[in-house]
């Protein structure tokens, strides 16, 4: 399918990219203040979740200032992928982002070190096109489907389409802010988003076929929080400060939630009845790994072992740092 090739085309520019310099951190020797460079997915530069609420109201930094840190750059990029080349090059310190374009990129080679899940059970679901579509997944056999590849909702439409033996004629890559106007035009059958524009494609009238979290809760995706191995080793107590910055942030998060929606509602776009239908407090876990978390972790790498997205299998205990 063509989504094999979409997956290699991203894997082969990031391998190309890994031995790239790009500018160095600005982390340098004891003492010294730097900024720390942040890459998330999304747009505005902002961050989601606890972490971002935490930085909004400027507490970051000074969780972090034991380091150094005198200052954070958040660079937001529209996918994983993408994300990975910028870490590939050198251009970040650290990144939170999905978890299978952060699997992919280790299997890949890439030297990253995960630090911290700060989300568990990312849904997502498939819905159609509003005449005329599929109304199941075995409607979607010889069907054009959209998805944003490289993703975890493109790791859950896989498996859900695997496990029920249906084979699409395409699965097309496209953002997931642009979905809405290829099913409009009948350009694909179906797409796979996240929860937040199910809801918000529902509203408008597209079927829903599937839901992750209803009937392939084993493809519900997490967050990872990675560091390159270059900054970790400048910088080996960005483990536990970070680890500490996202208890205390989803503490405060959850301690003022409707400040916390007004704040997503303001990164995403979204308007406040999609957010608050899509956004749940159990999914930001009080610590930074968890039995469920990593559960969920180590079904995702298998399943991308499994159809060869991973190019090189690795140990997640040694990805993993839970501590310095």
């Amino acid at each position: 399918m063509r989504t094999r090739t979409l997956l290699a085309v991203a894997t082969a520019a990031l391998l190309a990219l890994a031995g790239c310099g790009g500018e160095p951190s600005e982390a340098a020797g004891p003492g010294d203040t730097f900024t720390l460079r942040i890459g998330a997915i999304g747009n505005g530069n902002k961050l989601s979740g606890p972490v971002g609420y935490l930085n909004s109201k400027n507490g970051l930094v000074p969780a972090l200032s034991s380091l150094g840190v005198s200052g954070v750059k958040v660079v937001t990029f529209p996918n994983g992928p993408d994300l990975n080349q910028a870490l590939a090059a050198g251009e970040l310190d650290l990144a939170t982002y999905g978890d299978t374009p952060a699997l992919v990129a280790r299997g890949a080679k890439q030297p990253t070190r995960l630090i911290a899940q700060s989300q568990i059970n990312l849904d997502a679901g498939i819905l159609a096109k509003k005449s005329g579509g599929p109304t199941s997944l075995a409607g979607l056999a010889g069907k054009k489907v959209a998805v944003q590849t490289g993703s975890y909702i493109h790791r859950y439409l896989l498996g859900a389409l695997g496990d029920a033996g249906v084979k699409p004629a395409e699965v097309i890559h496209i953002y997931s802010a642009d979905v809405e106007a290829a099913l409009e035009r009948g350009d694909v059958d179906a797409a796979a988003v996240p929860i937040a524009n199910v809801e918000a494609l529902k509203a408008k009238g597209y079927p829903l076929i599937t839901l992750a979290s209803k009937d392939h809760r084993q493809y519900l995706g997490t967050s990872s929080t990675v560091v390159t191995e270059k900054f970790l080793k400048a910088e080996p107590g960005i483990v536990s400060a970070w680890q500490q910055a996202q208890r205390d942030a989803t503490t405060k998060a959850k301690a003022d939630w409707p400040g916390f929606l007004a704040y997503t509602v303001s990164i995403n776009g979204f308007p406040p009845k999609i957010v608050e239908a899509s956004t749940h407090a159990d999914q930001w876990p009080a610590e930074p790994f968890t039995p469920e978390g990593l559960a969920l972790l180590k079904g995702t790498k298998q399943f991308l072992v499994e159809q060869k997205f991973i190019r090189t299998d690795f140990n997640l205990d040694d990805w993993i740092v839970a501590h310095p």
